[in-house]
């Protein structure tokens, strides 16, 4: 129940939901129970076991309170008495029924009302669980997102979390009500027959012991189902995002084979949950009409051998009112094996929530201070759990200055770009900016003074307008005009649809690739950073989209520090300091001519892209 109790954590603060849930249970109890009590008096008119004579027999003097059952019982007889006495029996008849109508009428009224709150705290609950989550998601490193399966912990923002709020939120009212309906029901039951009652209690655990082997057996197989459910919807997001790829190939039957076999393990799983699940509500019915037949017996034969201390209007009313404790422990036994599914939703979504980003400002850092001189890598190194991606590498990057990283693919290129911005940190080393080592300053105001262009445009489902003044709320319409300008992506834009209010359709689908680049360039320029990291911005280019694209980052990079990640070596020959990666070290730095005349590693990548 760790991870029930877990749940109730984002019920937070407690004081708007729990006193008025409990008072509005606790009333509604009480006048349901008063239903049931007053069948005796009904009963004893019925059948003519009360009359004017015998009224004042029952209780003929007012008690004095005392906050017992004694008294409220004495109190009703009393009262009951005198109008038998003054109205006769059809009097009171008429007045146990206007009693009856009006007790249901605040039992049920007050049951609505907390369900108006239990409503509440669903939605409270599900809406901070989904935050956290959320929150927890964007605080993580880029390495732990490389690793999930996207679909997963899409399953775990949505479908884990709903079933969380169907199984275990929605469950309070089973958790908190029905046990203390059952204990009211049982103080009745007792005051009523202290013989009769322990002669239920022996028999009511053989129910419950039977229900809960059944739901322990549910838990294994929800985790299961979750499990497939979340794969499924990796296949759905890869089929959608690969969807040229699986036509280009002629895949269609290969990935519908993908999905119908785990579309089919998940259907079997649900089938077997919802046996098992389906199982619990009958069987505890049968246990429970089983219980109240033994029970009917064993007392009836008491009352027919007058060896019992009750009547026979009170014996009946004594059934009727234990059969309706079968309502509440019927609803426990439900919702017990509901739960199971909603605690492995649960378990799902707290391991994201417990995950700890390793990336973290420390207690006491600082805002970076501007950018004045330079970035300096110290004996940086870096690995990826026991793989070095970097060793040893010392850099100094001027302001000003565009530095250009190049060689042969798993060099360690982008991981190096990477580590200015803090997406990772260092495992050995340590990166400075203007002597002040950027783990001592807060991630925000490091990753503001800088701009990252990537090969592939990251775009969102927005308008062109505010994709380039993403994340700048107070952009005017002329800024972003500018910015566009600069980038070589204002004519282009002038000439869709709506103009800078154009949608652009799921990662910017509804444009080319060097439009969507050019509105990513928009964007950087827009932010106008003092550093700047392109990482292969124009690899997956045309000619012509390269052209414009180059001309954009010409403009991006005039007055600002620049590292440039390029395959094409053509378009980084003017940088001032080209660095050539091998294996994570540094093997040949120096000007496009110097590396050219050194014959290494350089001119060989140059003359191999020549001769293509």
């Amino acid at each position: 129940m760790k991870t029930y109790f877990r749940v109730l954590q984002f019920a937070k603060p407690y004081s708007q939901f729990v006193p008025l849930y409990t008072l509005y249970t606790v009333l509604g109890i009480i006048f349901g129970l008063f239903n049931f009590t007053l069948l005796v008096p009904l009963l004893d008119v019925l059948f003519g076991k009360v009359g004017a004579g015998e009224a004042t027999a029952m209780v003929t003097e007012r008690p004095d309170f005392a906050f017992t059952i004694e008294f409220f019982k004495d109190f009703f007889y009393y009262h009951f008495g005198q109008i038998i006495l003054e109205h006769g029996k059809q009097g009171a008849l008429l007045f146990v029924c206007c009693i009856i109508v009006a007790s249901i009428f605040l039992a049920n009224l007050f049951r609505y009302l907390a369900f108006r709150i239990i409503g509440a705290l669903r939605a409270h609950v599900v809406r901070n669980m989904r935050r956290a989550v959320y929150e927890r998601v964007t605080e993580l490193h880029l390495g732990y997102l490389s690793n999930e399966r996207k679909g997963d912990l899409m399953t775990r923002l949505t479908v884990d979390i709903q079933e969380v709020e169907n199984s275990v939120v929605s469950t309070l009212t089973s958790v908190v009500r029905e046990p203390i309906s059952i204990i009211a029901f049982f103080i009745v039951l007792f005051t009523m027959s202290v013989e009769l009652t322990l002669f239920t209690l022996l028999l009511l655990p053989i129910s419950g012991g039977i229900i809960a082997g059944i739901s322990k057996r549910l838990k294994r197989r929800a985790q299961q189902g979750q499990d497939s459910l979340s794969f499924i919807l990796t296949i759905i997001d890869e089929t959608l995002s690969g969807m040229r790829v699986i036509k280009a190939f002629n895949a269609e039957p290969f990935i519908l084979n993908k999905f119908h076999n785990q579309n089919n393990r998940y259907a079997h799983i649900q089938r077997s949950i919802a046996n098992k699940r389906d199982l619990a509500s009958p069987l505890s019915e049968f246990m429970g009409v089983t219980v109240v037949a033994g029970l009917l017996y064993y007392g009836g034969s008491l009352v027919l051998n007058n060896n019992s201390e009750l009547s026979s209007s009170e014996f009946i009313t004594y059934i009727i009112l234990f059969s309706q404790v079968l309502v509440p422990a019927k609803a426990m036994s439900s919702s017990f094996s509901n739960i199971q599914r909603g605690l492995v939703s649960g378990d799902r979504v707290l391991q994201v929530i417990d995950t700890e980003p390793l990336i973290t400002d420390k207690p006491d850092a600082k805002v970076l201070p501007a950018f004045e001189h330079q970035i300096e890598f110290r004996d940086v190194s870096f690995s990826y759990g026991d793989k070095p991606v970097l060793q040893n590498i010392n850099i100094t990057i001027p302001k000003g200055k565009t530095i250009a990283l190049v060689g042969q693919s798993g060099g360690g290129k982008s991981t190096l770009a990477d580590l200015i911005p803090r997406f990772y940190d260092p495992t050995a080393g340590g990166i400075l900016i203007d002597g002040h080592d950027i783990r001592d300053y807060t991630m925000e105001s490091v990753r503001d003074k800088m701009g990252v262009v990537t090969q592939e445009a990251i775009l969102f489902n927005d308008t062109i307008f505010n994709n380039i003044a993403f994340n700048k709320v107070n952009a005017t319409e002329e800024e972003v005009i500018a910015a566009a300008k600069i980038a070589n992506a204002h004519e282009f834009i002038i000439n869709t649809p709506d103009g800078y209010q154009t949608m652009i359709g799921d990662r910017g689908g509804k444009l080319s690739g060097g439009q969507r680049q050019r509105l990513s360039i928009a964007r950087a320029i827009l932010k106008n950073p003092p550093i700047l990291i392109l990482d292969e911005a124009t690899s997956a280019l045309d000619t012509e989209s390269e052209k414009l694209v180059q001309e954009a980052l010409a403009n991006l990079m005039k007055n600002r520090t620049s590292i440039v990640i390029a395959h094409r070596l053509s378009t980084i020959q003017h940088a001032d300091e080209i660095l050539v990666l091998q294996q994570g070290q540094i093997v040949e730095r120096g000007r496009h001519n110097e590396l050219l005349q050194s014959s290494g590693l350089y001119a060989r990548l140059t003359q191999m892209q020549l001769t293509v």
